[in-house]
């Protein structure tokens, strides 16, 4: 084939592309290379298929989609001129196409040709621009698919299978040459429907009511139902074939009529320039970045919380897996947020791999050993450790409470709570944030307008919500940034913008000096309280968690002693000097006497009471604390009974004598089979090491540059030895049938393998593997010894070792100019 030549298939158009051309193609679509294609005739084929072509169309923004549907509803093959003409109208439209527009799609139309050439969704030369054949399937109009363009069938189309008579009727009406060949009467209809001086002349003639018919039916759907007996206006029209029969009941308009009425235009409104993000707010970017920086930190805070609240392990994992609405409700108390927020911070926690099941036969949600890492990292880097993870994150926690497709509650930590698109559409977002002026907050109805042009296919199906999933998620993207601190009084701050383009280090970088420094203080107040006045070192934070209660959060934090407090952090093994001195090294006031006294005395009747398993059993050396458990009626349920003077045994176990005789005011202490007090220390509870959960992927992953060189390489040489030009058989011999392997002696391969590696030229042999799977490869052989032919292989790129046994036969190529 000449270079001059146009291309007459698709795989004739990829053939004389360029590599950089071709890897452009797998880079765009990477599902044609799963497997790498064997030659350009396979990859053509795959790029055909259905299923191909409808994930290309889904990438297509809305221009270059409108350019397809054009394409659709064109002749095939289409001048570059008539698809123009259908973006732009042809001009006698009084004045309803503005100029300005007309000149947007006329610069714009190179750009989206270009890209649906690259897709290999349109291939030929401009003056017969074609669309792939199921592409066509896909957007060309039917009663059952309707053309987003809102067109028909065409006259030729429509009126396929109409009698003779009934054709000849029309041409009547219309005032038309009679003709007895169907075809020339279909032809003459068509060029009448797309005469301009000859459709208004027919129109000029039409009732007003016929018009208003048009009206209703020009921009589609082009289809419409009619009774027995038509109202005069419907017969007006159905007589000139301004509206042709589809079945007995219906009828539609076609497609040259309708693109008469619409001034050649095969859309309403064409799309060529991206729609604008409009800014909602400008706002000064250092007040920005220290709103992010801010909620940056509370992020921090509450996922420390919810850590320390299901440190000791968590809630129960349901049988369908994920968390139960009672335990999303608790969580939600606990950290005084929503249940929504709570859901997110959750599932934050979770893609983070700061939060697992433990894996246990009952089991629970616990914090994972990547937690305790976490948690020893600085407060930049634990910030940037979530972002980065929440960016990558398929899980989508806007979908809790919601239900699936079968209609079931979807609950957090839930097995279908995966949305692939997500990652996609939060950097999107974030990109889009990032094009307008720092401190500048975007428009959400702007933005949603840009991210609907940009993938229009990409899930447009309205939900039970009437949005479409990719706005869903990218509005649940814009509540998710400002909690996490991605973004600060809707604007993008600083440290996020260095996230996306440079990296963890360089937005660690800038948020650090942000941050509030880490304080080694309280300040001891005597209403059993202390005032935390901002932030905590990790140390104190913990220890002081144990000893008291947080009471409110916010600027500064509150905790309260209390006696359950006080006891939990003897519990864990602290004496009261212990306390007493770790209070007095961390407050800047004085420790107060009322606190002094909170402590002492819960220590001084602390272990007083010992429980142990008899099923359990309550052992103290004061005969009349026992007296008095047993005379107390909330003892009952316990069934508690004396074994001894300073013993009591109860049928309940361990833990539940223990609490409920803390409920009744009581301050006992678990001890071991030996007798010794049981110490109950903070975080002891961890999952086995896990990995965070593996996003699910979108579609194919996109190649790197090294996968698409060796595929382009492979596919090239598979291609030559599909379509290398072989010699003629010598006579006698019998030619292989095309697509065939070469057929030859034992004697005749090893003849021709040896000549081959003489003179240093290439052969075609057909080789079976050891599976018995067959190939056609171009090989130059090296060397022939001990059975075996040594050559370089072109369709695999590298030198190969082939067992001469195994070679159906060899064939020389033809010289150049031959074949």
């Amino acid at each position: 084939m000449g270079t001059t030549t146009p291309p007459r298939t698709l795989a004739e158009a990829l053939r004389a592309r360029g590599d950089e051309s071709l890897a452009g193609l797998l880079r765009a679509r990477p599902d044609l290379l799963n497997p790498v294609p064997n030659d350009i005739t396979q990859l053509a084929t795959r790029a055909g298929t259905r299923a191909s072509v409808v994930r290309a169309l889904e990438h297509l923004d809305r221009f270059a989609l409108q350019t397809a549907e054009a394409l659709a509803v064109a002749p095939d093959p289409a001048p570059y001129d008539t698809l123009l003409s259908l973006l732009t109208g042809d001009g006698l439209d009084d004045g309803e196409q503005r100029d300005d527009v007309g000149a947007a799609i006329t610069a714009a139309l190179p750009g989206a040709l270009a890209t649906l050439r690259e897709q290999a969704l349109v291939w030929g030369e401009d003056d017969r621009l074609r669309l792939v054949r199921t592409a066509r399937e896909l957007l060309a109009p039917s009663p059952q698919h309707p053309s987003p363009t809102g067109l028909g069938p065409t006259v030729a189309e429509a009126t396929a299978g109409m009698s003779p008579g009934r054709l000849q009727e029309i041409l009547a009406a219309t005032g038309l040459p009679a003709t007895h060949d169907p075809v020339s009467a279909v032809a003459a209809l068509s060029a009448l429907f797309t005469d301009r001086t000859g459709m208004a002349e027919l129109l000029d003639t039409a009732p007003v009511e016929a018009l208003s018919v048009l009206d209703r039916l020009v921009w589609g759907p082009p289809y419409g139902e009619v009774t027995p007996n038509p109202t005069p206006p419907v017969k007006w029209l159905r007589d000139r074939g301004l509206l042709l029969p589809v079945s007995t009941r219906t009828v539609v308009l076609p497609r040259e009529a309708a693109l008469h009425l619409r001034a050649g235009r095969a859309h309403r409104v064409p799309e060529p320039v991206p729609p604008a993000v409009a800014a909602a707010a400008e706002r000064d970017p250092q007040a920005v970045d220290r709103a992010a920086a801010g909620q940056a930190f509370m992020a921090l805070s509450t996922i420390e919380e919810l850590l320390k609240l299901w440190d000791g392990g968590g809630p129960t994992i349901l049988r369908a897996g994920g968390l139960s609405v009672r335990e999303l409700k608790r969580a939600a108390t606990a950290l005084d947020v929503t249940e929504p927020v709570a859901a997110f911070w959750i599932e934050l926690a979770y893609g983070a791999g700061l939060l697992a099941s433990d894996g246990e036969t009952d089991e629970r949600y616990a914090p994972t050993p990547a937690s305790d890492e976490w948690l020893d990292l600085s407060a930049e880097d634990r910030w940037t450790h979530l972002a980065t993870a929440w960016l990558a994150a398929t899980r989508t926690p806007g979908l809790v409470g919601g239900q699936d497709a079968k209609g079931r509650a979807l609950s957090a930590l839930g097995p279908e709570l995966d949305r692939s698109a997500a990652p996609d559409v939060r950097r999107r977002v974030l990109a889009l944030f990032a094009e307008l002026p720092p401190g500048t907050a975007p428009e959400a109805e702007t933005l949603l307008r840009r991210l609907r042009w940009e993938r229009p296919l990409r899930g447009s199906a309205p939900t039970a919500e009437g949005t479409d999933l990719r706005s869903r998620l990218a509005l649940w993207t814009l509540n998710e940034a400002e909690l996490l601190g991605i973004t600060g009084r809707g604007a993008l701050a600083a440290h996020t913008r260095a996230l996306l383009d440079e990296g963890e280090d360089t937005a660690a970088a800038l948020l650090s000096p942000l941050l509030p420094e880490p304080l080694d203080h309280v300040l001891l107040q005597a209403d059993l309280t202390a005032v935390a006045p901002g932030p905590l070192e990790r140390p104190l934070a913990d220890m002081l968690s144990v000893l008291a209660d947080v009471e409110s959060k916010g600027g500064a934090t509150v905790y309260r002693f209390t006696p359950g407090s006080v006891r939990r952090a003897l519990d864990a093994g602290q004496a009261a000097s212990d306390l007493h001195a770790f209070l007095a090294a961390h407050s800047r006031t004085p420790v107060p006497q009322p606190l002094s006294y909170l402590i002492d005395d819960v220590a001084r009747r602390h272990g007083h009471l010992r429980i142990g398993a008899a099923s359990a059993y309550v052992r103290c050396d004061d005969e009349a604390a026992l007296n008095e458990i047993l005379a107390d009626r909330r003892s009952t349920g316990l069934r508690l009974r004396r074994l001894a003077p300073t013993v009591l045994a109860a049928q309940a176990d361990p833990g539940s004598l223990l609490e409920a005789l803390r409920d009744m005011g009581y301050a006992p202490a678990a001890e071991s089979a030996e007798g010794d007090v049981l110490i109950t220390r903070a975080g002891a509870r961890r999952t086995p090491p896990r990995t965070p959960p593996t996003p699910v992927p979108e579609g194919p992953p996109t190649p790197d540059d090294t996968l698409l060189g060796a595929a382009v390489r492979a596919i090239r040489a598979g291609d030559t030895a599909a379509t290398v030009a072989r010699k003629e058989p010598t006579e006698g011999t019998t030619p292989a049938p095309s697509g065939t392997l070469p057929r030859t002696t034992p004697a005749e391969t090893l003849a021709t393998v040896q000549a081959a590696a003489m003179t240093g030229s290439t052969v075609w042999i057909g080789y079976v593997n050891a599976d018995g799977a067959a190939s056609q490869r171009v090989i130059a052989p090296v060397r022939v010894e001990g059975g075996f032919v040594t050559a370089y292989d072109h369709t695999a790129d590298e030198v190969r070792t082939y067992p001469l046994h195994r070679i159906t036969g060899v064939a020389e190529l033809a010289e150049e100019g031959e074949g």
